[in-house]
């Protein structure tokens, strides 16, 4: 991750696709990585659903004009506000003027929108998101590392065989230092 910048260049795919290849790269102390895990109950094939999105981001890279005097004053406010980073329409005063300013800039394309994903009916999809920071001695969360209190609804039929890899993910994220010693 980057400052100011939600998504970043590196990143890890759970399946690879001829459309869809990323680069290798490796952790290393400095590091502050946006992991963003989807879990479904389904297939795990996540698709659009009809239902309205409400929060954007701001396509930083577009330019255009717009026409409507309500469209002009909610990227005025966009731009302000939330220059860089996503935001939900509730967040405007004068929801009507917005909705507005939301169709006029996602038609030119200066704003993303964050659809909302599902599954098959019945199923569900959840998305948990935590920033995690690699320091040279140990890793911390900064945000979004809250522990799932009841583990009983997830299950799977995959399981991990590798004894190794079960006890590294068994170990605790956070790695207490040792207070120096006082000298006399």
């Amino acid at each position: 991750m980057k400052k100011h910048l939600n998504d970043g260049n590196e990143c890890i795919i759970n399946k690879e696709t001829p459309e869809q290849r990323v680069e290798d790269w490796e952790f290393a102390p400095g590091d502050v990585i946006g992991l963003d895990v989807f879990v479904s109950t389904g297939e795990g094939m996540p698709r659009e659903l009809d239902i309205r999105t409400t929060v954007y981001k701001r396509e930083m890279e577009q330019v255009y004009n717009l026409k409507s005097k309500h469209a002009r004053q909610f990227f005025f406010i966009v731009n302000a506000k939330y220059p860089t980073l996503p935001f939900s329409i509730r967040g405007f005063e004068d929801l009507t003027g917005a909705k507005v300013g939301v169709r006029e800039c996602l038609t030119h394309e200066l704003l993303m929108d964050y659809p909302v994903l599902g599954d098959k009916k019945g199923e569900f999809i959840a998305q948990f998101k935590a920033t995690v920071a690699i320091n040279p001695k140990s890793t911390s969360i900064l945000c979004g590392g809250k522990p799932l209190v009841n583990k009983d609804g997830y299950s799977t039929e995959k399981k991990i065989e590798s004894k190794e890899l079960n006890d590294l993910i068994a170990r605790d994220l956070w790695k207490a230092e040792q207070p120096a010693k006082k000298k006399k």
